[in-house]
């Protein structure tokens, strides 16, 4: 199956590495990959800060830098979700893009999501000998609407356990712009993300969303503890 990629832009800037590691699941999934160089950012950063005229500059350069031809897959459903759920918002008075819109909306893709219900395909062969949890993204939960299909996904691969954190459906602190404007609410949110999965005794939080684990991993960072936060697409990678 022929897909488009798109890459949000804290992978893009930050995480390069997981980007590459998204085609090469996608690819041993037996897809054929397109990725556009124009892309940018979706516009969530600036939609979620109040600035609706610089976000619906991003909506425009979204629906022009991607199609309805073939899915879009990401490996956000934060992003994912923004698009699907809030373009109308921001579009309202450019109806040939709100048009465009209502083509392309139902061809977004996260990436668990693709895999599982779409591809129809859990195990990639990932060999991953280790202990994990999983922290469940809020965009990616509630707005986007995927828990089980990371889970079906990593449950699949040879050597990993799966252990369930205490609230692991509770946010992590870093909430977009929340965590710059609230950052002492922010900080005490991650840590308790953190130590209930300290609890579980895992060597890795494995999650679907970069921004929650570059939270989450400065936290980590800064008290020098023995647990990493990892992307879903880092760990299927391992094949």
């Amino acid at each position: 199956m022929e897909i488009q990629l798109f890459i949000p832009c804290y992978i893009d800037q930050l995480y390069p590495e997981t980007g590459f590691n998204v085609i090469k699941v996608l690819e041993k999934a037996g897809c054929t990959v397109h990725y556009n160089p124009n892309q940018t950012c979706c516009g969530q950063p600036a939609f979620n800060s109040g600035y609706w005229n610089e976000a619906a500059g991003f909506a425009s350069k979204f629906l022009t830098d991607f199609n309805a031809e073939m899915p879009i897959v990401s490996p956000s459903g934060s992003c994912s979700g923004f698009i699907i759920h809030h373009y109308h918002k921001i579009l309202k008075d450019q109806p040939q893009l709100l048009e465009k819109h209502q083509s392309v909306k139902g061809k977004i893709f996260e990436l668990s999501d693709f895999l599982v219900n779409v591809l129809k395909v859990e195990n990639l062969g990932t060999k991953f000998p280790h202990k994990v949890t999983f922290h469940d993204s809020c965009s990616a939960l509630r707005e986007y609407g995927i828990k089980d299909e990371p889970r079906q996904l990593l449950q699949n691969i040879e050597g990993l356990e799966l252990v369930e954190m205490e609230e692991s459906d509770t946010c992590c602190g870093f909430g977009g712009t929340f965590a710059v404007k609230n950052t002492s609410i922010s900080a005490a949110m991650a840590e308790k993300k953190v130590q209930n999965a300290l609890a579980t005794g895992v060597e890795y939080i494995v999650s679907t969303e970069a921004s929650c684990l570059m939270n989450i991993n400065g936290y980590i960072k800064k008290h020098n503890l023995s647990i990493k936060g990892v992307h879903l697409a880092d760990v299927l990678a391992n094949f």
